[in-house]
């Protein structure tokens, strides 16, 4: 039976492994908040279900609904997805769920930090999140994996790890007040080493421009293998993005890995800029504790937001010009790997993409 353990990941010998390492599934949630998702949930949730389709191409996915949905989510996900019943009030599975980690015997247990939908009071984007509180450990129990409880606040999405010791963060997030106020930054690097089993983290400043989760790198930069990473791009200097962006190259380009070794960067051009319609913005039921969505606001849009799965990549689009030269290029980076595209845009209407709403689950293989 899946038990609480008092002890760390790093002290036991434990390490969360890189997203290309081997999995033994994918765990989403069903979409259905109505001040989140759009006309009722109905479009997003058919881009779910095409992000679940191509996934269980590759590995085992699972997907868990409220009650209220389950009917509904059964019928439309495929029959080789997993539908089971877990409370939410959101669907970001990659900030609610585990982060698995794994030893060298191949033993795999979780870790639960601590969620407060993005901010809480000060800033937070939606109430209440008691719910997604209990996610991981409700995972972690359906799987029977042993779990370590960590005293921090942490999404999911505001890091990314090489599998060998090295994290990539922001400030803009991790040391952002609504988060975690009562620790400094080193203290927060501290519980990282511990609870992910790390050598080194490198600091970008800020995540991609408008990300109303303070910054997650998972819009940023990502890693594609150990030593080298993939960074949200673009070549209009008048954008703002362009800055950030420039800055996290700066960073990278002076930077080495936990084992010392130089990064290979590739550029990912962004698509865009996207703005909110009209249309989309009045399908919104809009709630005084939910974040607003009006028209005209810019999508914080990313092709980096991708998710690798056993032997495949699956991809953001956005009928954009710039789908195909992503497309092309995530191609050649993981030539091993089948590279499909998904529809992006009913999920970054409200905030993340692909990546945002899955998280993997290491096989320990």
């Amino acid at each position: 039976m899946a038990k609480k353990i008092d002890s760390t990941p790093k002290k036991d010998g434990y390490r969360m492994p890189g997203e290309y390492e081997h999995h033994k599934g994918t765990w989403m949630l069903w979409p259905e908040r109505t001040d989140t998702w759009r006309n009722g949930g109905k479009p997003a949730q058919l881009a779910f279900v095409e992000v679940a389709k191509a996934i269980s191409a590759f590995e085992f996915v699972t997907v868990g609904v409220n009650p209220g949905q389950y009917d509904n989510a059964r019928t439309m996900l495929p029959d080789n997805v997993r539908v089971v019943e877990i409370s939410q009030n959101d669907s970001w599975m990659r900030d609610m769920g585990p982060t698995f980690v794994v030893n060298d015997q191949g033993d795999v247990r979780g870790v639960d930090w601590d969620f407060n939908a993005y901010g809480g009071f000060n800033g937070g984007l939606y109430f209440p999140w008691d719910q997604d509180k209990k996610i991981r450990r409700k995972v972690m129990e359906i799987e029977n994996i042993d779990r370590y409880r960590a005293p921090l606040i942490l999404e999911g999405g505001s890091i990314h790890v090489d599998g060998e010791g090295t994290l990539l963060t922001t400030e803009e997030c991790l040391l952002n007040k609504n988060r975690n106020p009562h620790l400094s930054k080193e203290q927060i690097e501290a519980y990282l080493i511990e609870y992910l089993n790390l050598e080194k983290i490198i600091w970008f400043p800020r995540g991609i421009i408008l990300d109303e989760t303070d910054g997650h790198v998972d819009d940023l930069v990502c890693f594609v293998k150990p030593g080298e990473v993939m960074l949200t791009w673009t070549d209009d200097e008048s954008d703002p993005q362009y800055e950030i962006s420039k800055e996290a190259l700066e960073i990278l380009e002076n930077s080495t890995d936990a084992k010392g070794r130089k990064f290979k960067i590739h550029k990912l051009h962004q698509p865009g800029p996207m703005y909110t319609t009209k249309e989309e913005s009045e399908g919104i039921d809009y709630d005084e504790d939910a974040e607003p969505r009006n028209e005209g606001d810019r999508l914080a849009g990313s092709y980096v937001n991708f998710y690798i799965a056993n032997g495949g990549v699956i991809v953001p689009l956005f009928d954009d010009k710039y789908d195909e030269p992503a497309m092309e290029l995530i191609t050649k980076v993981f030539p091993d790997r089948k590279v499909v595209g998904v529809p992006g845009r009913e999920i970054l209407l409200c905030g993340g993409c692909v990546h945002c709403i899955t998280q993997q689950q290491p096989s320990g293989k």
